[in-house]
Order: C-alpha cells, then structure tokens, then sequence
C-alpha cells in the first residue's frame, strides 16, 4: 500500500493516511516517502474537491445570502474554517520542504480555500479584528471628494505596523471612509500598478512576522492575525473570477503572486493557533456577497 487520502461520506475536508492506515499529514508523509513530489498534486486535486463540496452544502452562508441557521450549522462552519486553514498549511509547509516553486495552480485553490475558510469565520463571528474597526465613518450615500491611501494603524515605527492596515478614502471633510483593494482598483484616476504593491508590501511584511516562530513581546497574536487576515481577504476579494464567485484568478500570471497567497494562508493559520477566538466578528457588508455554488 502507498499513503493516500481518506474522506468519509459526510466529512468535512480530508486527511491523509499512511500505508498501515494511520491518520497524518502531508508534511509527515514527506520524510519517509521516496517520491514526493506526487503526493502535493494529490493534495491540491483534494482540496479542490473539498472546496467544491463545501460550497455546496454551504454556499449560501458563506456568499452572505443568510445569517447561520443553528447550533449545529455554526459547528459545522467552525469544522470548515479549521479544516480548510489546516489543509492550507499542510500545503504550504510541504511546499517548502522539497523546495518547489510555487505554480498559479496552487495559488488559485488555496486562495480560494483560504477566502472560504474567512467567510466561514465571518458567518460564525471568529473573524477579525479589522484594523480601524470602530474608527471609520459609515459611508453615505452619494459621490463623497477625497483620494484613496493605504493607512498604517501604527505610524510611528515599523516595528510597531503588526496591527496592520487597510485602504481608505481620506475625504476633504477631514473624515475616513472604509475602501477596499476592490474598490481602488476599480476607481478613476487610480495608479493601479502602484496600488497592487503596496498592497502586496503590507500583506508580504505581515505573512514574515505572522509566520515567525518567536513573535516580539509587544505583538498581540489575536490583532496580528486580524491584521493579516484582512489583508488576505481584501487582496482575494479584488482577484476573483466575477464579482459574485469565490474562485480566485491570478490576472497578473505572476508565480510570486501565486506564492504570496499560499504563504500568507499558511502564516495566517499558523498565528491564529497562536491567538485564539478574536472578539468579534466582521460584517459581511452587502457589496461583498458572493455566489458560492459547487
């Protein structure tokens, strides 16, 4: 017999087993497998087939078409999100072991993965902090005058950016309104090149922290992985197939886009082990339903 995946009827996700049929993992796996390169494709073709099943028994929750139905709903949403962020890092470490480039394959079904492992915990209040929660003004209706900036929680230092960012409109009124990569990128007069690296910047910068094993003693684990989880969310809600689908395309046919996304789920992960339930969710605000279907 040769390691191979295991999902039963009605699980969530999957895992691995080894040639005696014990439960492991990919990274695992790895280090007593002669030919490993076979096993990441494997992986991905399974995560793909997850994903699938989970929109369809979850689509309409997870595209914000409806509040969670229940208990038990809520704890099968809880189920997903840890299943699919496991799966991620799975991934990305196994990835790194054998020192492969990161293709725009695994990129695209990780990011998806990774978008609906965020939605999951938005739907159930486990999401979150978003940086500036609380400090922003509600938009209006109408055209509002000001420019789009990429704000810094924490000016002061660079040291002191693990709280995170997030684009804005800097209004003339002197007020700050929520924006999104999305929205940047889709508004007039924008340097949209510009904006896409200082995005790539921010989420890069906060992946290497979120992904340290030893955090500096001022870094609050929760607000990182808040921080870096808005970061990844925004960027994958800007590179979507359509406005209404969860599937991630990666436009600029880039690899290293491709490998900011898997490292950046990974890192996300990872921190979020290390930080626990955040206090409280993030809205999922009308312009960001999507159509989740298998």
């Amino acid at each position: 017999m040769i390691p191979h995946i295991r999902q039963a009827d009605g699980q969530i996700g999957f895992h691995w087993v080894t040639p005696a049929g014990q439960p492991t993992t990919l990274p695992d796996l790895l280090t007593a497998e002669t030919e490993p390169l076979r096993l990441l494709p494997t992986h991905l073709s399974a995560l793909d087939d997850a994903l699938i099943d989970a929109a369809r028994r979850w689509g309409e929750v997870l595209g914000g078409g409806r509040p969670v139905r229940d208990h038990a709903e809520a704890n099968e949403l809880t189920e997903l999100y840890q299943t699919l962020e496991g799966l991620n890092r799975e991934y990305a470490v196994a990835e790194r072991m054998v020192g492969l480039t990161v293709e725009l394959r695994a990129g695209q079904i990780v990011g998806t993965s990774a978008l609906l492992a965020i939605r999951a915990r938005m739907a159930v209040g486990s999401a979150g902090p978003v940086p500036f929660e609380g400090e922003l003004a509600e938009p209006r209706p109408g055209v509002m005058s000001g420019h789009g900036q990429f704000q810094h929680v924490s000016r002061e230092t660079a040291e002191a950016r693990w709280r995170g960012g997030r684009w804005v409109l800097a209004a003339t009124d002197g007020r700050r309104y929520p924006l999104t990569l999305d929205m940047v990128l889709h508004g007039s007069g924008t340097e949209k090149d510009g904006a896409l690296d200082e995005h790539r910047d921010a989420l890069r910068a906060l992946t290497k922290l979120a992904a340290s094993s030893d955090l500096p003693p001022d870094v609050v684990p929760s607000v990182l992985a808040g921080a870096l989880e808005w970061l990844l969310y925004d960027w994958l809600m800007a590179h979507r197939e359509s406005e209404r689908s969860a599937a991630i395309e990666i436009r600029s046919g880039r690899p290293a886009d491709a490998a900011m996304i898997v490292r950046g789920a990974a890192a996300l992960a990872a921190v979020r082990l290390a930080s626990g339930p955040p206090p409280r969710a993030d809205k999922v605000e009308e312009s960001q339903k999507l159509d989740i279907h298998s």
